[in-house]
């Protein structure tokens, strides 16, 4: 199982930044590889939703259960995909300023065949690293350049 853990310490509170993640339907709009993205239901405390990853030959699509506590933390789960495994957290901590946050992704995950994986998993593993600095930046696009 490959396990992914980023994070970063930003100029932005903690509800800012969990908008930001929380928006999948925007992620096209700054995700190079997000081919399509989009919400299949949602409640007060989870959404159901569905993202298509496009990267050179890999084109997949799954869908995860988020488990929502606003302005806190993101439980990722999967619903169904390409994956035997695949869960994980964003989590937005409030630092001493109040427009500062530290954001860490914690994710694992396992590709369901062997095949898939071999092809799959470099270019996941890659796409996960960088989301932490993809919403790093989306942060300065849509609330300006802080600190």
């Amino acid at each position: 199982m490959s396990h992914i853990k980023r994070s970063a310490l930003v100029h932005y509170s903690p509800a800012e930044m969990y908008a930001l993640v929380n928006d999948i339907s925007a992620y096209p709009k700054f995700l190079p590889w997000c081919k399509s993205a989009r919400v299949l239901g949602q409640g007060e405390s989870e959404m159901i939703a569905s993202i298509e990853i496009a990267r050179g030959a890999l084109n997949k699509s799954f869908t995860t259960k988020n488990s929502l506590r606003p302005n806190k933390k993101i439980v990722i789960s999967l619903v169904d995909g390409p994956f035997k495994t695949l869960h994980g957290a964003w989590t937005f901590h409030q630092l001493k300023r109040a427009d500062a946050c530290k954001i860490e992704l914690d994710l694992k995950f396992k590709f369901d065949s062997g095949l898939v994986s071999l092809a799959a998993k470099p270019v996941f593993s890659q796409i996960a690293n960088s989301l932490v600095d993809a919403f790093t930046k989306r942060a300065v696009e849509v609330y300006g350049e802080r600190g």
